[in-house]
């Protein structure tokens, strides 16, 4: 069913195991790479010390200075290989538990070893080191994406793809093609605030949906709220991404089967990879289950966004025929992408689909949580809220968002206590110095904040939720100044630079509008223990019942 492609891949829908000399144990904890591994990054010693050159050794003192890269404490790959087993230390720890004990258990910086075809990762949360690779990433940073989503599009289906495999699997030139074929039109305001009303009314059906789901005497939702929250969110990326509604706020029985399909196949995306891509897992050798899993649900996504990108082709040569021509400030963003090309329009639908449902998904119960947990603040959003929509189903005026800052603020320091992952992963496209240790080129470096999010030596007060501290001076008195983050690399949940997230825009009007529309609706509160609200994933997700109650308000 599955076959290796033109990289020559080992053929790992065909075999019942790794070919004869792959078998062994040593080869299993190897960093030697497959082909695709190759093409990605590599680090061993001997391509690292070729990575030098006399230039950089002459031209640059701190890099004399340094210790040399060997010196790093490296992880010994076989001690780790068997704590990931059952038993083992690392079992069945989530990625933020799991890189919280090996910081713990090594240093500030160290070597996470390659294994299974996975290179060598410096690993860092020194945030010194954060601004180091940023600001020396290049203007075509290098973010190796998931591995197996890489496979599907270069490998697996490339008949489809034809080398235009979007944002999330690709960098370099290739994702420098597309992120100029798409930034003017994802990255310009107006592309964008024209689904105020679309959204607006999305999340007027949703509020709608809570009171019907909630549990008629406690208020209290049902366990699968983070489902409906993911229906959602779905429900208002689709909208800018197909061009289309998908119903998923209606009655389970009035959701079409490929709808449900498309559904769970997102979920997949972001639960599946982790266990293949960052734990030890022979998929590059061997068709394990999770993989087949993985590249039929990475299947279903591409064909029915296919369809619903040709369905709105057939639409819009409708309209055309009966002489429908919308002002070009009245055209959609898919309208727009069509008219550059089909195939980049269908791919970039498909990241903004994996890309921005199950992210918003955290991200909207992460503000609930810090809601819910300090009253006062919700209390004075919500006053905030009510001075630009007076009645809780009213319509947004257009300028209400710019209107509430505090609205802002509040989803910052959010975002800051409830981050949505670890932290971020470069490929360093130069030598730099890293923890006053030589890092050369072609390394993979891995910048974990997580944990520096809540130490006060960055964050004063890290432990309380305190929205004042986004808020300018002016909004809020001399009394912000001592809030304000000390290190602005430790904070990025959009990303930085080039490779700063294309999709922001929709993600904050998709944000603003429905945490505005909630405390303008409900008094909302969580009356059950948070500390272990999320685990870890490619991104944080919710690992528990997320009972919020929501009261009503007039």
């Amino acid at each position: 069913m599955f076959v290796g492609r033109s990289r020559e891949w080992i053929s790992i829908f065909k075999c019942n195991g790794a070919p004869k000399r792959n078998t062994a144990v040593k080869r299993l904890l190897s960093k030697q790479p497959t082909c695709f591994g190759q093409q990605t990054a590599t680090t061993t010693k001997a391509n690292n010390q070729a990575a030098l050159n006399n230039e950089s050794k002459e031209s640059h003192p701190e890099w004399q200075q340094a210790r040399p890269f060997k010196e790093i404490h490296r992880v010994n790959p076989y001690t780790l290989f068997f704590k990931f087993l059952p038993g083992g230390r690392y079992y069945n720890l989530d990625a933020t538990q799991m890189f919280k004990a090996m910081f713990a258990e090594h240093a500030d910086i160290y070597i996470m070893p390659g294994m299974l075809g996975r290179p060598d990762i410096v690993m860092t949360q020194n945030p010194d080191d954060f601004e180091q690779i940023f600001r020396n990433e290049g203007a075509w940073p290098n973010r190796p994406s998931s591995l197996c989503l890489d496979y599907h599009r270069s490998e697996l289906r490339a008949d489809f793809y034809q080398n235009v495999e979007g944002l999330i699997s690709t960098h370099g030139e290739k994702w420098a093609s597309f992120r100029s074929a798409v930034n003017p039109i994802l990255m310009q305001p107006k592309n964008i605030n024209i689904y105020f009303d679309k959204m607006a009314q999305v999340n007027q059906e949703f509020v709608e949906r809570i009171r019907t789901i909630r549990d008629p005497q406690t208020l209290e939702m049902p366990d699968d709220f983070d489902k409906w929250l993911q229906r959602f969110t779905l429900e208002s990326v689709s909208i800018v991404a197909l061009d289309r509604q998908l119903g998923l706020l209606c009655e389970n029985s009035a959701v079409s089967p490929e709808v449900w399909t498309l559904f769970q196949s997102m979920s997949d995306f972001f639960t599946i990879p982790f266990d293949l891509d960052f734990k030890p897992s022979p998929w590059r050798y061997i068709a394990t289950p999770k993989f087949k899993e993985l590249m039929r649900s990475l299947d279903n996504i591409q064909n029915i966004t296919l369809k619903y990108i040709n369905a709105a082709m057939e639409r819009l040569a409708e309209e055309q025929r009966k002489g429908i021509v919308r002002p070009e400030q009245e055209q959609s963003v898919l309208e727009k992408l069509l008219r550059i090309d089909k195939k980049i329009a269908t791919v970039m639908a498909m990241d903004m689909l994996m890309a921005g449902v199950d992210t918003s998904t955290t991200v909207f119960i992460g503000i609930l949580l810090a809601l819910a947990e300090n009253p006062e603040k919700q209390q004075l959003l919500r006053e905030e809220v009510m001075r630009v929509l007076p009645q809780r189903d009213g319509k947004f005026a257009a300028d209400a968002l710019s209107r509430i800052p505090y609205l802002r603020a509040c989803i910052k320091e959010a975002l800051r206590m409830y981050p949505l992952g670890t932290g971020n992963i470069r490929v360093t496209p130069k030598d730099i110095v890293l923890s006053g240790y030589q890092v050369p080129k072609n390394t993979w470096v891995s910048v974990v904040a997580a944990s520096l999010l809540m130490d006060d030596r960055y964050y004063p007060r890290s432990k309380e939720y305190l929205p004042e501290r986004w808020l300018r001076s002016t909004e809020n008195g001399e009394g912000a100044v001592p809030l304000k983050p000390i290190n602005p690399f430790i904070y990025m949940p959009f990303g930085f630079g080039p490779r700063m997230c294309v999709g922001r825009r929709i993600s904050d009007l998709e944000l603003e509008l429905g945490i505005a529309r909630f405390v303008r609706n409900f008094h909302i509160e969580f009356n059950y223990p948070t500390g272990d609200v999320f685990r870890t994933a490619m991104i944080n997700l919710p690992n528990k019942p997320l009972k919020f109650k929501f009261t009503d308000i007039e």
